[in-house]
């Protein structure tokens, strides 16, 4: 695409394409009161002297607050704070109420349990189009060690998760599966005995080897999203990763797409899909989805909001 033709909506799609880390920039107004937004657009500059920068949209309602803030930090969202990347990403009148921080030296809220913050001085405010530059002097901060949270294409990833996917892939006897969705609805195989559409893999890239074998089996275009669930099947011996899917239009030549509020009496052809379908149909209704880690009896969810972050 030509700068001629560009299309800012295309455009920020691409930007996308590129995975980061998700922040919550905070400050304090003049009356002392605190104000943060949810950031992906921050990077480090420099170690000597010790430099960062946050982008910040001129449209943003904490415009004139944060380019004449004296001090700002920034909260590196560790990758068990999602709910806290979704608040500080919409308009929620009291949102330092939904989570647990102090201030810092110079004032600005530090968040707790995050994998790192960094509070500066602000060194210099920079015109950058639609956007400011936020350059910021470090003057205090700290790592606690913990995971970062991910985030690419308009969704959250959790880089621990993420990373067991791939090394289990690697080790074989795996079945990769897919939670396709198009406008609510489920891709679903079989007629009176239903499953998710899946693939043995052995080598290579699970999410590439996951897509092609949608693609070719539906006839449809298919884009890979979240990791959806990680579970080890004590019945089969196999190592089950499932991700999120979305297809494109027209009739796929296998399966058929169902609301899955529609499949209360249907049957299964396992628990464990049948759980997985049920879950995705209580968390679409609500808008937040989750990544499950575990066993065919038992795990954790953890959550993934729906809505991203925001630079």
């Amino acid at each position: 695409m030509t700068m001629q033709t560009v299309d800012p909506r295309a455009l920020r799609d691409a930007f996308g394409a590129f995975p980061t880390g998700v922040t919550v920039v905070t400050a304090c107004d003049a009356d002392g009161n605190p104000i943060g937004f949810t950031a992906n657009s921050f990077t480090s500059v420099s170690l000597n002297p010790p430099l960062l920068l946050v982008c910040l949209a001129k449209t943003s309602r904490n415009f004139a607050t944060m380019t004449g803030a004296q001090h700002f930090a920034i909260n590196v969202l560790s990758e068990t704070q999602k709910d806290v990347s979704n608040t500080f990403a919409r308009p929620v009148e009291d949102r330092f109420a939904a989570v647990e921080w102090a201030k810092g030296a110079a004032g600005c809220p530090v968040f707790s349990n995050v994998a790192a913050w960094f509070e500066c001085a602000m060194e210099e405010v920079i015109e950058a189009g639609d956007h400011v530059i936020l350059m910021g002097r470090i003057e205090a901060f700290d790592n606690s060690g913990r995971n970062g949270l991910g985030y690419a294409r308009g969704g959250y990833f959790t880089p621990t998760l993420a990373s067991k996917a791939v090394s289990a892939a690697a080790e074989g006897n795996i079945e990769l599966a897919a939670v396709v969705e198009r406008r609510g609805e489920v891709l679903l195989l079989g007629d009176d005995v239903l499953s998710l559409p899946s693939i043995d893999a052995h080598d290579g890239n699970p999410t590439e080897t996951l897509e092609k074998y949608l693609e070719t089996s539906t006839g449809l275009k298919v884009s890979i999203g979240f990791l959806y669930s990680v579970y080890e099947g004590k019945s089969d011996g196999k190592q089950h990763i499932v991700y999120h899917a979305v297809a494109g239009d027209g009739e796929p030549a296998s399966g058929r797409f169902v609301k899955p509020d529609a499949l209360a009496a249907a049957k299964f052809k396992t628990s464990s899909t049948a759980d997985i379908v049920n879950r995705f149909a209580m968390e679409s209704s609500i808008g937040n989805f989750g990544v499950y880690f575990g066993d065919e009896t038992g795990g954790t969810v953890h959550p993934i909001p729906a809505k991203g972050a925001k630079a």
